[in-house]
């Protein structure tokens, strides 16, 4: 698919409809637009995914240009929470590209599919990608060049800066375009059979899990209020929460966040205050911790 660059004609109902065909220059605009802007408005909120609209932006326009509520709808759908290591995760964009021309050209693709598509592998390859580049290639690159650097070679920082962008655009570029050329071979396969909605639910729990996995390790709440009756004393944390439920207060604040998030409909901004007056409130009177 990468290589037709025509748009094609098909018969549908009798009527003509032309089928849009992304070439290899729509899909490396995206990229670089991603390399240099994946963090340009990175927020608490949504954190990259505006900067994922920003790089998907040429696709989706060429995509969606004729079809102003079909392209709504894929703003709307590219706003959902996303972040990944921005070289490697660069694979799951290639392969949201490519559900994304599927979908446009009629494929029974759902937004449910491509957000969990997103969700279901930002974190694995967040993972994959923090643990090979920052925790492997860039140790590595630094270790030659302060060794130069020290013996005052100026070659030591300089190599250290070419090698680690040549190496980083080579694999993110690659990375990219290999994910778009995957994406659109494995959906024509995936759609006629039941492996899309295999897929769908594994990385829908697989997701799930991730972010229940950051919610366990980033929500501290904890109730260091004692309750003195005479000489008896029952401290809530540990003999109440900890008794019922391991775990608990950090769960609810995450569910309770959940819910007004998801279902009332609040804004991030405002959730965030509203946590914050009740997290200043009970900590000034001893209940939280």
């Amino acid at each position: 698919m990468v290589e037709n660059t025509q748009a094609i004609s098909g018969e549908e109902n009798g009527v003509t409809k032309k089928k849009i065909v992304l070439d290899r220059k729509d899909v490396k605009r995206a990229f670089w637009r991603w390399t240099f802007f994946s963090h340009a408005n990175y927020n608490y909120e949504r954190l990259q995914a505006t900067g994922l609209i920003y790089a998907l932006k040429p696709v989706l326009v060429k995509l969606y240009g004729d079809n102003p509520e079909a392209m709504k709808e894929a703003l709307q759908r590219h706003m959902a929470f996303f972040n990944t290591e921005p070289h490697f995760g660069g694979v799951i964009h290639g392969i949201v590209i490519a559900m994304e021309e599927e979908k446009a050209n009629g494929a029974p693709i759902t937004t449910e599919a491509i957000n969990g598509v997103k969700t279901g592998l930002m974190g694995p390859f967040a993972g994959v990608g923090d643990t090979l580049w920052q925790g492997t290639l860039v140790p590595i690159l630094l270790a030659i060049g302060i060794s130069l650097g020290i013996q005052g070679n100026l070659m030591g920082p300089l190599l250290y800066m070419v090698l680690l962008g040549v190496i980083m655009l080579t694999l993110a570029y690659n990375i990219w375009m290999k994910g778009y050329e995957v994406g659109s071979m494995g959906i024509q396969k995936i759609m006629g059979g039941k492996m899309l909605k295999s897929i769908i639910m594994g990385a829908s729990i697989l997701g799930a899990m991730t972010l229940g996995a950051l919610s366990a390790s980033f929500v501290t709440v904890t109730c260091p209020y004692v309750i003195n009756i005479g000489e008896f004393q029952l401290a809530l944390q540990t003999q109440v929460f900890d008794a019922i439920l391991k775990g608990m207060l950090p769960l609810g604040t995450t569910f309770g966040t959940y819910y007004l998030l998801k279902k009332k409909k609040m804004k991030g901004t405002t959730v965030l205050f509203l946590l914050f007056v009740l997290a200043f409130t009970l900590g000034m009177l001893g209940i939280l911790g």
